[in-house]
């Protein structure tokens, strides 16, 4: 086995090492488009996919939860579901926001107290 190059590094110097690693990632990534401004040129088609963006990380964040897998198991109902529905056809209709959440909400706590 061949020694190491770097000298041994304690756990916790490992682990301040690795979170200042992560935080310049982060920030060079999320930060990297308000630095740069306009001075890079993104093609018409990556901006037009970037509009989707914020909608399909919503998606990926929400849809799991409505909708809970174990593995190997049979799926599980749960009233988020049809609360999540309501919510959508709310919004569809009426375009606001806090009628779409108190209507899902109300929902939700109505079909759990109807039938647990």
């Amino acid at each position: 086995m061949s020694p190491s190059i770097l000298p041994p590094v304690s756990d916790s110097v490992y682990v301040w090492l690795a979170i200042a690693a992560l935080t310049l990632c982060t920030v060079v990534t999320r930060a990297g488009f308000l630095l740069l401004g306009d001075h890079v040129k993104l093609p018409d088609g990556v901006r037009r996919a970037l509009r989707y963006a914020p909608a399909a990380a919503l998606a990926a964040v929400i849809v799991p939860d409505l909708f809970p897998w174990t593995a190997g198991a049979a799926p599980v109902f749960d009233w988020r579901g049809p609360a999540a529905l309501v919510a959508v056809a709310v919004m569809v209709t009426t375009r606001n926001t806090i009628a779409m959440i108190g209507a899902g909400m109300a929902t939700l706590w109505l079909l759990r107290w109807l039938w647990g």
